[in-house]
């Protein structure tokens, strides 16, 4: 095993609360959204892309418009969370310092542009990762995202950890193992799993 290539949201931190007010702050300018979302309906949506956010969560303001309702939360989002930042998972920086030091870090994420950079921002762990790369920047999903990151970097033993089946879906897409962040917001059976980012360097001791 040579590199290791993260998901964000549910395996690196859990962005949930912040996302929530910073969404309900832009959603004040369409009044055709009546409610306010809850913390229930950001954890709903973690892991898809914008086109499906908006079908998901902006239904009632039309096909097209909520798509663009959801590009502009997406937008103003980043800056929120650069400043504001949000739940860093206990021990995240100890684990980082540990696997760079022996392996290349990545994230592959479903996010929209910005956002890995807002969270670089927040934490200062950029420094941690060789690449990194989302679906707001490709137009992309994840496998074919995670699959150009291993290409573009020359990687010949990647894993994938992640929180969710769309991330399971994903390494599987790119044809390479899978860590399952039981932690985060999906469900994913029968794979190799941690309970905390804290579990993962004594894991991979397993799979080499």
């Amino acid at each position: 095993m040579d590199s290791i290539i993260f998901d964000l949201d549910g395996t690196l931190w859990d962005s949930c609360e912040s996302v929530k007010d910073s969404w309900n702050i832009t959603l004040q300018k369409y009044p055709v959204i009546t409610k306010k979302l809850t913390l229930e309906d950001i954890q709903s949506i973690m892991g898809l892309v914008v086109e499906d956010i908006g079908k998901k969560l902006f239904y009632e303001a039309g096909e097209d418009e909520c798509v663009e309702i959801a590009k502009v939360c997406c937008e103003e989002e980043c800056s929120y969370i650069a400043k504001h930042g949000a739940h860093i998972y206990d021990g995240l920086q100890s684990v980082l310092e540990i696997l760079s030091k022996e392996y290349k870090l990545f994230i592959v994420s479903n996010c929209q542009n910005g956002y890995i950079e807002a969270f670089f921002d927040y934490t200062g762990y950029g420094h941690y990762f060789t690449d990194y790369l989302c679906s707001g920047m490709t137009g992309k999903k994840k496998g074919h995202n995670i699959q150009t990151i291993i290409k573009k970097n020359n990687l010949t033993e990647p894993i994938y950890v992640g929180d969710t089946i769309g991330d399971f879906n994903g390494a599987k897409e790119a044809n390479i193992p899978f860590v399952y962040a039981s932690y985060g917001f999906g469900m994913v059976e029968d794979t190799i799993s941690i309970s905390n980012i804290k579990e993962l360097p004594y894991v991979l001791t397993n799979i080499r």
